[in-house]
């Protein structure tokens, strides 16, 4: 090849891909361009399900485009979050998810966590509640660690196997020096024959939180024994944090958004922006916190990552105590 011909494909070259530059750099300033699939690896109906699908629909306002929320439960969540892992990574297909990632991970069921996704934004917290029928005899929740150490081996607490309350109670045992040889963990499959199995009092002890269980606490079946978060909630203001009992653990199930790895970081930017300004409309806020018992809490960027990996930790920490096979 001759040198001119050599420095005129050079040249073209350079050309191309100043041109293929231009090009990906207007399609990102143009984002979104079209529907934007929000995969919620649960059923419709759920508190997971309704949050998102509020939040997004707000968020459509500033994006200028439909957010359409696709239910994909099965595989116990990861049937969606692995739709949204492998999908292209271009802000079109998004997870609207929780804990339950990390979760996943540590129970064995997949092979990747939080880090298989880029993290858009924090949106909210629903704030966890141990329970006990009404006709129990512990009162609070700092008295469950004597009533177990008087009733060893009789005491049942129920939980869905490597879900959010599996290791609420695994973190609660090791908060309150409670041996998880004296307890018995009795497993259910969903929220609602929890529910039923504590009305019938078949269980002594639940983890629920208002969407699951605030009409119950209302009406007097079932007692909240304390609140997980470091302050009171506005509509329970009479039951106390576990902090104020002595037990130093907050515990909640922290929803957000997340996006495929090597998502552009403007696309990320621009819908994290969405999102947040969702969040500001007072409306909206009032349904996450009186209708769904949960708290607006809105981190993006570096500090979601942050809030991420700590999290992990936590739970990491928590799923030393937890036998996975039984």
């Amino acid at each position: 090849m001759t040198r001119s011909k050599l420095t005129l494909n050079t040249t073209l070259a350079a050309i191309g891909l100043a041109s293929s530059l231009a090009i990906t750099s207007t399609a990102h300033a143009d984002y979104p361009e079209q529907d934007i699939r929000l995969i919620i690896p649960y059923g419709p109906g759920g508190a997971t399900d309704i949050l998102f699908r509020l939040i997004s629909q707000e968020a459509e306002k500033t994006l200028g485009a439909s957010i359409i929320p696709v239910n994909m439960a099965g595989a116990g969540a990861t049937l969606g979050s692995r739709n949204v892992k492998d999908a292209a990574p271009d802000g079109y297909t998004l997870l609207g998810s929780h804990d339950t990632i990390a979760l996943s991970k540590l129970a064995g069921t997949v092979d990747y966590s939080f880090d298989a996704f880029e993290p858009v934004a924090l949106l909210t917290q629903t704030i966890n509640i141990p329970a006990s029928h009404s006709n129990h005899a512990v009162q609070s929740a700092d008295q469950i660690a004597d009533y177990v150490r008087d009733n060893p081996g009789q005491v049942r607490f129920s939980m869905i196997p490597s879900s959010t309350d599996h290791f609420f109670w695994a973190q609660f045992f090791q908060e309150t020096g409670i041996d998880m040889a004296d307890v018995r963990l009795v497993g259910y499959p969903d929220t609602g024959e929890q529910v039923s199995a504590l009305m019938a009092e078949e269980i002594d002890f639940a983890m629920f939180n208002l969407p699951s269980g605030g009409a119950f606490f209302e009406d007097g079946t079932f007692r909240a024994l304390g609140i997980a978060h470091p302050e009171r909630l506005d509509s329970m203001p009479d039951v106390p944090t576990l902090r104020e009992l002595g037990i130093e653990m907050d515990h909640s199930t922290s929803r957000g958004i997340f996006a495929p790895l090597g998502t552009p970081q403007d696309v990320l930017d621009t819908l994290a922006d969405a999102y947040g300004t969702a969040l500001e409309n007072e409306q909206v806020q009032s349904r996450i916190e009186n209708e769904f018992g949960s708290v607006v809490r809105f981190l993006a960027g570096e500090d979601y990552q942050a809030f991420l990996t700590e999290n992990e930790a936590a739970l990491s920490a928590a799923a030393e105590n937890i036998d996975f096979q039984n």
